[in-house]
C-alpha cells in the first residue's frame, strides 16, 4: 500500500486524484493543499492531549460522507474500513460533525455505551476526542485525537480546552486557503475531500544517527583524501590532517590495525571491501574519558589503464548505532523482529528466522501473517491491531505445525512495533508436540502434519462484517434496512452508486437507489428473471459478479447501457435459501477487487438479505397494525357550538407503529366530554385494549353518567378483562354555554390551560390510580371554569417524556410553546406543539394530543 506522507509545513509531492481531478485540493485552487492547513494543528493537538494518534475527517463533495483526509500515529491500513463514514451514521465522528460540538470518550466503556456499532468495528481499548473543524462558521469536518486508555484520565473540560488551539489554527488555515483561491468575481470554493488519506508522521526523538564519511585511498601511494564527515568520524581536525593513510592509522586502536590493513588486501584481491570493523579513538568527552567508537569500512576498487593509480573509493560508517544494535540482537537467544507502522517486517534476527521457519529475504517488506502459513489466522493479525490501536503491550501463544508452542510479545509505539518470540510450554489443557493419535505421534521421525486450513479473510474485513451486522440488527422496516445498507456500503468501500432490487412474482423492482443519474434505472424496472442483465444473473445463479472496468462489463454483456461508472459489483441477496433480490454497487474509477473485499462484500450481502427478509415480514405485520390503529381512532371529531377541537397522533418509532394512545370528543346531554387515554405497550394487544376502553368510555358518557362514574366503571371493566395491562385517562366534561367543567384524572399527566391573555399553566387536578390497578378505586372530581378565549390541551406522556430528562421539564417546555404560539388557529397550534416530537429521529412512545379552544 502506498503510504503517502506529509511533513508539517511542506507540500506533499504527489497524491491520488480526487473526484474532480484536483488531486486532493480545494476545488479550483492552483497551489496549496488542504492538508497543508491541517498538518501542524493535527500534530499539536496530539501533543497537547498527550495522545498517540490523530485523524482529520472532511466532508465529501456529495455531503453524504466524512472522508479521512489526514492520519497520524495510526496505521492507515488498520483504518481502511473507516476511510469513509456516513454523515448520518451512529458513529462518534459523525455525531460530532452533525451536532457541531466536542465529544470526549475516555475509554472503551464510554465508547461502547454511546456507540456500540463503532466498538463492534474497532473493539480495542483506547480513548478518543472529537472536535469539529470549521471554516466560515460552518462545520466542514472533524479532528480526532486518539489517547491510550491506560494514561491518567482527563476531564471533558480539560480536553475541550486542549483542543481549542488546534481548532482555531485549522479554521484560520482553511479560511486563508479558501480565501486565497476565490476569484474576484466568484465565490470561495467549498472545503471538501474525496481523496485517499495522507499519512502525517509524528515528530520523534531520532535514534542514534548513522554518520557516513567518504574517502579515496590511493593504494599505491597511500595518499588518502577524506571529506569532513570522514574526518569527524576519525576525530581528526582538517588543519592537522596530512592526507595519508598513516594519519588514519594513528587514530585506530592498536588492536584493530590489522583490520584496517587487511582492507588493502581485500581491495587488491577481490576488488572491494565489505564491512571491515575497527575502532577509532573518541576524545569528545575529554582526555580523561577517552574511549573508542566502532567504525566500518565499505568500498570498491577503481583502476584505470596500465600504469594508472589503484583507488579504493570507500565509505566510513559509524557502527555505534543501528549496526551495533543489530549485532547485539543477533546474539540474543530469543527471536527479535520489527514491524513498521503498517505491519510490514523491517527487521528479524537469525533466531527469529529459525523459530518462524522463514528467511529474512522472504519476510522483509511483507506482513508476517501472509508469509508464514500457520500465522494466517485472523486472530494473530488482530493482536497486532490491538497493540497498535491501544498502544499497550500485547502477548499471545501460537502453536507451530510441529506441535510446539511459541510465545509472542508485542511492544508498540506510534512509529511501529518491536516483537519478541521465544519457545514456551503449551497453555493449560493443551498438549506439547504433535497431537495424540496422529502418525507423527507414533513415529518420532515422521514429518509433522501440514497445518489445517485457516481463514483467509483479513481481520479488518471481519470487523466490518461485525459492524454491519450490528447496524442491521436495529433496522426495523425495509426502508431502514435499505438506508443502513446504503450508509454503510457506499462510504466503506468508496462506491458512488447503489441500487437495491427485490423480487416479486418473477420480476425485479427497485427498492432503493443512491447516486444514479435521474431516470437511468427506469428501463430496468420490472424486468423478468430471464433478462440478460448482470443483476439478474447474480440473483438467479446466486453468485456475486465483479467487473473492474467498463470493458469487462461490456464484453460479458454486449450492448448493456452504461453510465459514468468504471467498476461494478452485482451481489445476490439470498436469505435462508430464498432469493430476495440484488444489490448493485458502482465505482467512478477502475477498481481492483481484492480477495478480502470480495469476501467482505459477499458476506455483507448475506447480512443485508437476512435483514431485508425480516423487515419485509415486519412491514406486512405493521400494515395490519396500522389499519387496526386507524380504525380505532376517531376519523373526525364532532362539531360543537362554541368549541374548536383538533387531535394529533404520532406512533412511536420503536417496535410496531401502533400503540394504546387515544383521544375522543363525545357529546352528552350536559355538554361535551373531552377524553384522552394511554394503554401501556406497543402491540396489537395494546391497541385492542385501547379500542375496548374507548368504546366503554363512549358508551358510559353517552348514557349521561357523571364523570366520576364514567371513570369508575371503565376502571372496573379493565380489571375484569384480566388483560395484564394498565391505562391512564383524563376525562373532562365541559358545558360550552357556561365554560364550567368537571375533570377526573386516573394516573394521567395534568392538562395544560392557556388563558385568554396568553398565560399557560399546568392544571393541578386531583387524581386517582391508573385504570386496571384496583377494581374499587375512587376517583375525585375537580371543578373548572374556562374563560372565553381559553385553550385546553390534553396529551399523553409521549409528548413530554425524553430519555434521561425529568417529565416536569418536558411538561414545562410544552407549556411554554403553548403560551408563546398564537391561538388564532387551533390546527397551527397543534402542529406547533407536536413539531419537536415529529422531527425526532427516535420516539420511544406514542404521542396523542387533543386541543380544545373555547370561544
Amino acid at each position: 500500500m502506498d503510504e503517502t506522507a506529509a511533513v508539517p509545513g511542506r507540500p506533499r509531492s504527489a497524491a491520488g486524484r480526487s473526484r474532480d481531478g484536483a488531486e486532493g485540493r480545494v476545488p479550483g485552487e492552483d497551489t496549496g493543499r488542504i492538508e497543508d492547513a491541517l498538518t501542524s494543528p493535527l500534530v499539536e493537538a496530539v501533543r497537547d492531549l498527550d495522545g498517540y494518534g490523530g485523524l482529520v475527517y472532511l466532508r465529501s463533495g456529495d455531503r453524504r460522507s466524512l472522508v479521512l483526509a489526514l492520519v497520524s500515529g495510526v496505521p492507515r491500513s488498520l483504518l481502511r474500513s473507516w476511510w469513509r463514514v456516513p454523515v448520518g451514521g451512529a458513529l462518534p465522528m459523525a455525531e460530532a460533525y452533525r451536532r457541531d460540538e466536542t465529544l470526549w470518550l475516555p475509554d472503551e466503556r464510554a465508547t461502547m455505551v454511546r456507540f456500540p456499532h463503532f466498538t463492534a468495528g474497532l473493539p480495542y481499548s483506547f480513548g478518543s476526542a472529537y472536535q469539529p473543524v470549521r471554516t466560515g462558521g460552518e462545520a466542514v469536518g472533524v479532528l480526532v485525537v486518539l489517547r491510550s486508555a491506560a494514561r491518567t484520565p482527563m476531564e471533558e473540560e480539560t480536553v475541550t480546552l486542549a483542543l481549542r488551539p488546534a481548532e482555531r489554527a485549522m479554521e484560520e488555515g482553511l479560511d486563508r486557503l479558501v480565501a486565497g483561491r476565490a476569484g474576484p468575481d466568484s465565490a470561495a470554493p467549498p472545503v471538501e475531500y474525496d481523496d485517499e488519506p495522507v499519512n502525517v508522521r509524528l515528530p520523534t526523538s531520532a535514534a542514534h544517527p548513522v554518520r557516513v564519511g567518504l574517502i579515496d585511498w590511493d593504494l599505491d601511494s597511500d595518499r588518502c583524501t577524506a571529506d569532513d564527515d570522514a574526518l569527524a568520524l576519525l576525530g581528526i581536525d582538517r588543519a592537522a590532517y596530512g592526507g595519508t593513510i598513516a594519519d588514519v592509522e594513528a587514530r585506530v586502536s592498536p588492536h584493530d590495525l590489522h583490520e584496517l590493513r587487511e582492507s588493502r588486501h581485500d581491495a587488491l584481491t577481490a576488488g572491494r571491501v565489505r564491512s571491515r570493523h575497527f575502532r577509532v579513538r573518541d576524545e569528545s568527552r575529554g582526555e580523561e574519558r577517552t574511549g573508542y567508537r566502532p567504525v566500518e569500512l565499505w568500498g570498491h576498487l577503481v583502476q584505470g589503464g596500465a600504469g594508472s593509480a589503484r583507488i579504493l573509493v570507500g565509505a566510513l560508517v559509524d557502527a555505534g548505532g543501528g549496526l551495533t544494535a543489530a549485532e547485539a540482537a543477533e546474539r540474543l537467544p530469543d527471536g527479535i523482529f520489527s514491524l513498521d507502522q503498517d505491519g510490514r517486517l523491517t527487521y528479524a534476527n537469525r533466531r527469529c528466522e529459525e523459530l518462524l521457519g522463514s528467511g529474512r529475504e522472504d519476510l522483509f517488506g511483507r506482513y508476517p501473517w501472509e508469509v508464514v502459513t500457520w500465522l494466517r489466522d485472523p486472530a494473530y493479525e488482530d493482536r497486532y491491531r490491538a497493540a497498535m490501536l491501544s498502544q499497550e503491550q500485547v502477548s499471545f501463544l501460537v502453536r507451530r505445525p510441529d506441535g510446539n508452542w511459541l510465545g509472542f510479545v508485542l511492544y508498540p509505539d506510534v512509529h511501529g512495533l518491536t516483537g519478541r518470540v521465544s519457545p514456551t510450554g503449551p497453555p493449560t489443557g493443551a498438549e506439547q508436540g504433535p497431537q495424540a493419535g496422529s502418525d507423527a505421534a507414533g513415529d518420532p521421525g515422521a514429518p509433522a502434519p501440514p497445518p489445517a486450513p485457516v481463514a483467509t479473510a483479513r481481520a479488518g474485513a471481519l470487523y466490518h462484517v461485525v459492524q454491519m451486522a450490528s447496524v442491521l440488527t436495529e433496522a426495523v422496516t425495509v426502508q431502514d434496512v435499505c438506508r443502513a445498507v446504503s450508509e454503510q456500503l457506499l462510504p466503506a468501500f468508496g462506491a458512488r452508486e447503489l441500487a437495491l432490487y427485490t423480487v416479486s412474482e418473477g420480476r425485479m423492482y427497485l427498492l432503493w437507489e443512491s447516486g444514479y443519474p435521474e431516470g437511468f434505472l427506469t428501463p430496468f424496472e420490472g424486468v423478468t428473471l430471464d433478462t440478460q442483465l448482470p443483476g439478474v444473473h447474480a440473483l438467479t445463479t446466486r453468485l456475486p459478479l465483479f467487473f473492474e472496468s467498463p470493458e469487462e462489463l461490456s464484453l460479458a454483456y454486449p450492448g448493456i447501457t452504461l453510465d459514468r461508472m468504471q467498476a461494478w459489483s452485482f451481489l445476490p441477496l439470498i436469505a435462508s435459501g430464498r432469493s430476495v433480490g440484488s444489490c448493485i454497487l458502482g465505482w467512478d474509477a477502475p477498481h481492483r477487487f481484492t480477495p478480502d473485499e470480495r469476501s467482505a462484500l459477499t458476506a455483507l450481502s448475506g447480512l443485508a438479505a437476512q435483514a431485508m427478509e425480516r423487515a419485509r415480514l415486519y412491514d406486512s405485520e405493521s400494515a395490519v397494525a396500522r389499519g387496526l390503529q386507524e380504525g380505532l381512532l376517531p376519523h373526525r371529531l364532532p362539531r360543537v357550538e362554541g368549541l374548536r377541537t383538533t387531535g394529533r397522533y404520532l406512533p412511536g418509532t420503536q417496535g410496531m407503529a401502533i400503540g394504546g394512545d387515544w383521544y375522543d370528543v363525545i357529546t352528552t346531554g350536559r355538554g361535551v366530554a373531552l377524553v384522552i387515554g394511554d394503554v401501556e405497550g406497543h402491540s396489537v394487544g395494546a391497541a385492542a385494549v385501547m379500542g375496548q376502553l374507548r368504546s366503554a368510555v363512549h358508551a358510559f358518557a353517552a348514557s349521561e353518567r357523571p364523570p366520576q362514574e364514567v371513570i369508575t366503571h371503565t376502571n372496573r371493566l379493565l380489571s375484569e378483562l384480566e388483560s395484564d395491562v394498565f391505562a391512564t385517562c383524563c376525562y373532562i366534561e365541559l358545558d360550552p354555554a357556561t365554560g364550567r367543567a368537571l375533570a377526573v384524572r386516573a394516573g394521567h399527566p395534568p392538562p395544560l390551560l392557556r388563558h385568554p391573555d396568553g398565560r399557560a399553566e399546568s392544571l393541578d387536578l386531583a387524581g386517582g390510580v391508573m385504570l386496571g390497578v384496583q377494581p374499587d378505586s375512587v376517583y375525585p372530581v375537580t371543578a373548572l371554569t374556562l374563560a372565553p378565549g381559553s385553550v385546553l390541551a390534553l396529551y399523553t406522556d409521549g409528548l413530554v417524556e425524553r430519555p434521561g430528562d425529568d417529565i416536569e421539564a418536558g411538561i414545562d417546555a410544552v407549556r411554554r410553546r403553548l403560551s408563546e404560539t398564537p391561538a388564532d388557529s387551533v390546527e397551527h397550534l397543534a402542529d406547533r406543539l407536536v413539531g419537536t416530537a415529529r422531527r425526532a429521529r427516535e420516539r420511544p412512545d406514542d404521542v396523542a394530543l387533543l386541543l380544545t379552544a373555547y370561544r
